[in-house]
């Protein structure tokens, strides 16, 4: 695991014969793991499992029911997001990757489940810093995140292949494996953590196993700063022959994060 990705971690779920296969698979599956966790050096404790419903990535990354159908979905880092399970119900093949997926789905749960309501509370002290034409009030944002955890965990239940322990800034993907990557508050909005360095192997990490583009939201920091050195990493990509725009979308949370970058591979 790299130090940065650790200090935003820091900040921050027939009978006989067959009953003994399952115990071998089990412990296959305990093994690697334990590996994981010795390669990440990341415990439980150390993260804050909570993520975004479906309907919220249609908004911040301006998509539409029928254009996920048929297509190649990565959301890097996935988080306790419901979107790759509702995705996969329109007919895409949605895959999700975190770090966080080297742990259990139960212990990710209890987490995710602990981590909301401590939020919830911390929250109240700092509403001004929100805009709540969607969520209302702190109970309406609660239950949001309530139904985005609950559908992430049962969607990890029925299909535990789609969700893949990752370690940024390298992914287990082959080339343009993806047709679409959208990636959520982590780059730019840890700005702090990670730096310059690691948002460009990241970012040339998902281009290559993407074919066609790349949405990160927001462009800004947890101060509402858009991102210090985009113009430096846009000229950077451009040079490579990537087409990049700043994109502002109907989703505003955090205040002044309404606005996505497209990276988009040129056509053939």
């Amino acid at each position: 695991m790299s130090r940065e990705e650790q200090r935003i971690v820091n900040d921050q779920q027939s009978g006989e014969e067959w009953e003994h296969s399952e115990d071998i698979i089990r412990d296959r599956k305990r093994s690697k793991q334990m590996h994981q966790h010795e390669e990440s050096g990341l415990e439980l404790s150390q993260i804050v499992f909570i993520g975004r419903t479906f309907e919220e990535y249609m908004l911040m990354f301006d998509l539409t029911r029928e254009e996920l159908a048929g297509q190649n979905i990565l959301d890097c880092p996935g988080g306790a997001c419901s979107f790759s399970g509702q995705a996969r119900k329109l007919g895409a093949h949605a895959v999700a990757s975190d770090i966080v997926y080297q742990y259990g789905m139960n212990e990710l749960g209890t987490k995710g489940f602990q981590d909301i309501e401590h939020t919830m509370k911390q929250i109240q002290a700092v509403q001004g810093m929100y805009v709540w034409d969607q969520f209302g009030t702190i109970e309406g944002l609660r239950q949001e995140r309530l139904r985005a955890i609950t559908d992430c965990v049962e969607d990890m239940r029925q299909h535990p292949e789609c969700y893949v322990a990752t370690v940024l800034p390298e992914l287990p993907f082959n080339d343009e494996q993806f047709d679409l990557t959208l990636s959520a508050h982590f780059l730019f909005t840890y700005a702090d953590r990670l730096n310059f360095d690691f948002h460009v192997r990241t970012l040339l990490e998902m281009l290559r196993v993407t074919k066609h583009e790349v949405r990160i939201f927001p462009t800004v920091d947890l101060t509402g700063k858009r991102y210090e050195h985009m113009d430096e990493l846009k000229v950077f990509l451009e040079k490579k022959g990537y087409l990049l725009s700043e994109v502002r979308t109907s989703y505003e949370f955090q205040r002044n994060a309404h606005t996505m970058l497209r990276i988009r591979k040129p056509s053939l």
